[in-house]
């Protein structure tokens, strides 16, 4: 089991209030890793939103390679965090080299390029520096993308973000996902571990996908660039939300119908029967069979959680105006946002798709019994 723990706020805040609520939520996860996702981000990086920041680990040849291949794209390091831990690793955590993010000003040709096309280089490039250091893991690339940091390491969370010095201003942010355990089903691979990220998007998962072999075949085959990798079965997920968005120019309200779309017989009074019956044949290889806790956050800073129709895994959301958060269990809300109304409190059942907006107002339920809102 694992445990997962987002937050989203008005202001930038400290990664160590979602590592601290993935302590408190220590008996669901077996410390045995943890992957945090923050975007929104504060201090120098949050002066530099159109620079893309590269996040990953480095050996000294992998520095090197990466030194050539900006040079070769036209970036310069504008800003860089590096960290390259001198003290011995923790118990179980393998040594590695440096820890590094650093924002690039990008190359006058590729500014001059449409946002669709510089997107796509974007992707391009840390699936380049991916493959470059495979074979020696030399290079370890987790995003490359602008206002994101993500960080990956085996171990147990607190020890990490001890260790790595997370407390820092510099990876305060505004939205934090957080997950608190490796891949314990196979071989230990940092790419398999939650939270996942393609273009702006990412998620994380609790709870097994049994579809995943289909669901793979399916997006692979249909030429975006990125979808590839899948040493997680819960990878998909990330993707899944990037075709609902991207390719089918849907809104996050929709992401339910296409995961877990809606029995014929619960369609056939629905005010948006047809539609939805078309999203239901069209994306029909997409359809989970759980049990997932999916929590999510869309390039606008939306943040948001569903569950399977199976509903096996816990989550609830809570928080007031200004601050909210995603967890697994309450302690982890409690642990974040002590002073709140937990009367609001907010447990997402099979239908439900819950929604806190960039403004961190409020939390906004959308079920799929309801009308879909959608563009025209």
């Amino acid at each position: 089991m694992c445990r997962l723990f987002a937050l989203t706020s008005q202001e930038p805040v400290s990664p160590m209030l979602a590592v601290n609520a993935l302590n408190v939520m220590k008996e669901g996860h077996d410390g045995s890793g943890v992957g945090l996702f923050m975007s929104g981000l504060g201090g120098p990086f949050g002066q530099m939103p159109d620079c893309p920041i590269l996040s990953g680990i480095f050996t000294e040849k992998g520095l090197r390679l990466l030194d050539e291949y900006a040079m070769s794209k036209g970036f310069l390091a504008k800003h860089t965090v590096a960290v390259t831990p001198k003290n011995d690793p923790p118990a179980g955590t393998p040594r590695r080299g440096t820890y590094l993010a650093r924002a690039y000003e990008p190359s006058a040709q590729w500014k001059d390029l449409p946002k669709d096309k510089r997107e796509a280089a974007l992707v391009q490039a840390r699936l380049d520096l991916r493959h470059m250091g495979a074979d020696n893991e030399d290079v370890k690339v987790f995003s490359f993308w602008p206002d994101t940091v993500m960080i990956k390491e085996v171990g147990d969370p607190v020890t990490i973000a001890a260790y790595l010095g997370l407390g820092r201003e510099e990876f305060f942010a505004k939205r934090i996902l957080a997950q608190g355990r490796q891949n314990t089903n196979y071989a230990i691979n940092l790419y398999a571990c939650h939270p996942f990220f393609i273009q702006g998007i990412s998620t994380m998962t609790n709870g097994e996908n049994t579809a995943f072999v289909p669901i793979r075949e399916y997006l692979l085959s249909r030429g975006v660039i990125g979808y590839e990798g899948y040493q997680s079965d819960s990878e998909v997920f990330t993707h899944i939300l990037h075709f609902t968005l991207n390719r089918l120019g849907l809104g996050i309200e929709a992401y339910k119908h296409v995961i877990t779309p809606l029995a014929d017989q619960e369609l056939e009074n629905h005010p948006d029967r047809a539609f939805l019956s078309n999203i239901k044949n069209v994306c029909r290889k997409l359809t989970i069979d759980g049990p997932n806790c999916v929590i999510g956050c869309t390039p606008d800073g939306s943040m948001f959680m569903v569950q399977d129709r199976k509903k096996l895994r816990p989550g609830v959301v809570g928080g007031r105006p200004g601050i909210f958060a995603f967890s697994s269990e309450i302690c982890g809300l409690n642990e974040a946002i002590p002073e709140r109304d937990r009367s609001k409190d907010f447990q997402p059942m099979y239908l439900d798709t819950a929604i806190v907006g960039p403004d961190c107002r409020e939390v906004k339920i959308c079920r799929q019994s309801q009308s879909l809102l959608r563009p025209h």
